[in-house]
């Protein structure tokens, strides 16, 4: 093997070494801290805190760093005020790979409600499609949140949230579209998204 092989043989096996210290870094921040509202998994188990299994790792990196910066305000902050930019990523990598769950459609009625609303949005009242930014499976991008499977109750205080201004980041479109949402549709997307 020349020597140029090895270089890069060695450069690989360092490259995975760091992903593997970052995500067992993330590992252990999640177990310390994390874990109280999120879980272990992801998967948190009171409907105020979002889900985080599968989420896209850039939108929870981004979010993490909001929060330290204070762009975005909430409980998170005194959380985030100690991460660094390396472990904003590797959270977001830990829990983007833990698999997400939905629950089950408690009203299948309203969620059809919901679901036109996401697909086809309000044009009496101006109310955008969801569709439109967060994909026609709800996955988001790497800039907007994946909303499948997502905490109904989560998605809802969210939604009020961006039409009240209380969201205080990446809140210019999404209040344009809450501001429009009646409590009625607010509820039906979030019941539709929740079981996705």
């Amino acid at each position: 093997m020349n020597r140029s092989l090895i270089f890069a043989a060695l450069l690989c096996a360092a490259a995975g070494g760091v992903q593997a210290a970052d995500l067992a870094r993330a590992q252990a921040i999640v177990a310390g801290k994390c874990h109280l509202c999120h879980g272990l998994e992801g998967e948190s188990s009171n409907a105020i805190y979002p889900r985080l299994a599968g989420q896209n790792p850039e939108y929870i990196a981004k979010q993490l760093a909001d929060f330290k910066s204070g762009r975005r305000k909430g409980t998170m902050n005194e959380m985030a005020a100690d991460l660094t930019p390396d472990e904003m990523v590797a959270l977001g990598q830990y829990f983007a790979s833990k698999p997400p769950q939905t629950h089950r459609v408690s009203d299948p009625d309203l969620a059809a409600v919901g679901k036109y609303i996401y697909y086809n949005g309000n044009k009496w009242s101006g109310v955008a499609d969801c569709a439109s930014c967060h994909g026609q499976e709800a996955a988001g991008t790497d800039k907007l949140p994946r909303l499948a499977g997502q905490h109904m109750r989560y998605l809802v205080t969210q939604l009020q949230d961006f039409n009240t201004r209380e969201r205080t980041n990446d809140n210019a479109v999404m209040h344009s579209i809450a501001s429009k949402l009646t409590e009625l549709e607010i509820e039906a997307v979030a019941r539709y998204l929740s079981a996705k």
